[in-house]
């Protein structure tokens, strides 16, 4: 999905209007998305081990 968002577009001024592009890319796709994300508890927990204590009071954990 991030092809057909960028594909149109001749260029960007700078970084930052790709980010935002991008961004509301996620966005969109986020709102449609039905399927569980596979293998989400192991990512969690590696996530948690990369990120000390960046994560756990968000999530809980």
């Amino acid at each position: 999905q991030f092809r057909n968002l960028t594909k149109t577009k001749g260029g960007f001024p700078n970084d930052n209007s790709l980010l935002k592009l991008l961004f509301m890319g996620i966005q969109n796709a986020s709102k449609k998305w039905t399927m569980p994300v596979r293998n989400w508890s192991l990512t969690i927990s590696q996530l948690s081990i990369y990120f000390e204590g960046r994560l756990d009071k968000t999530l809980n954990l």
